[in-house]
């Protein structure tokens, strides 16, 4: 009995040992490595991903591309981006839920869908409200700017900056848009924010919300007439093969609104955020002086191409243009804000 009680009790040390030798062996596994932002473990290198909707040949992709060289110039190495263009990782609904936890590090996502989530985003949407690029970039840093950025933390987002695309104007593939009249019965592709919808809604045109990979053969078969767009997308995506009058009206901005999972941001030291902060900053002034001179090269393009173009004032959308904004004044302070100073 003695004997059996002995052995009983050596098989109990010996199954305690092996569960802590399985235990320390899982553990050494799970820390062989620092792990990265994304998840990935290489010693104290981070990787992170950043996804945008672009093609690699616009400016919000350089821009990233910019940001990975600042990045690893600024952490000796020890940080880079992988970069998926042109919607890779899914569509931006897909992109912010990703972002939420943490699969996706950094997000170049535009205003036009992020203005469905956060109002205060339509004030960049503000029909005739900046007459070129450069009055909206001033704007990039005003106080209003700045708290629309900190709005999107309560979606589990850093607001880290803005970049432009351009401003917008209408493509269309039967002649010039010189006021309001001219739109009546044409379908035209909108990008899906509630400030642009209003504003074409107030038109007599059939807005239509579109994604862009959808445009080009809906121009090219008539399904619809023209459509709201900047000269960067104009350029990259080919569109004016299909509709040859541009007219230049600069009834909006086109920003994108650059995010950081806010599970991520946490994860970094204050050394390693100061790090980030600093490289996009770099890239995005980088960027905004590019997008400047793009507008001027997109459209000597445009017109190289054979594309017909003609500037108006917009003074003939003047009671839509005071419609939009009365109405989306009224319903949030930031926004009412935000055309103020746009205004001084």
């Amino acid at each position: 009995m003695k004997g059996e009680q002995k052995m009983n009790k050596n098989w109990r040390k010996f199954g305690l040992l092996a569960v802590l030798t399985l235990f320390v062996t899982v553990l050494a596994a799970c820390g062989g490595g620092d792990e990265s932002a994304n998840g990935s473990t290489d010693g104290d290198e981070i990787t992170f991903k950043v996804s945008h909707v672009v093609q690699e040949s616009h400016v919000w992709h350089q821009i990233a591309e910019k940001f990975d060289e600042e990045l690893q110039a600024l952490s000796d190495g020890k940080m880079s981006l992988d970069i998926y263009s042109a919607s890779q990782l899914g569509s931006e609904q897909d992109m912010v839920q990703q972002l939420e936890t943490g699969s996706i590090d950094f997000g170049f996502l535009t205003n036009a869908y992020m203005s469905t989530r956060e109002e205060s985003l339509n004030s960049w949407f503000m029909p005739f409200l900046f007459s070129d690029l450069e009055e909206a970039i001033e704007l990039r840093d005003s106080e209003e700017a700045q708290e629309m950025l900190e709005g999107l933390e309560s979606q589990g987002l850093v607001g880290l900056d803005f970049a432009f695309a351009g401003n917008r104007h209408i493509l269309s593939a039967d002649g010039f848009i010189e006021s309001p009249e001219d739109l009546s019965g044409l379908k035209m592709r909108i990008i899906g924010s509630p400030a642009v919808q209003m504003f074409w809604e107030e038109s007599p045109a059939g807005p239509t919300a579109m994604p862009l990979s959808e445009v080009y053969t809906s121009l090219q078969t008539g399904v619809i007439d023209g459509m709201d767009i900047d000269l960067d997308a104009l350029v990259t995506e080919k569109y004016y093969e299909n509709a040859e009058y541009l007219t230049l009206t600069n009834h909006a901005t086109f920003p994108t609104a650059i995010v950081m999972s806010q599970q991520v941001y946490d994860g970094l030291s204050e050394e390693d955020q100061e790090i980030v902060t600093t490289a996009l900053e770099t890239a995005v002034d980088w960027g905004l002086e590019e997008a400047v001179a793009r507008e001027e090269s997109n459209l000597q393009e445009l017109e190289e191409q054979g594309v017909q173009v003609q500037e108006i004032d917009g003074s003939e959308f003047e009671e839509i243009t005071q419609t939009v904004r009365e109405d989306f004044a009224g319903r949030n302070e930031l926004i009412e804000s935000f055309i103020e100073t746009a205004e001084e």
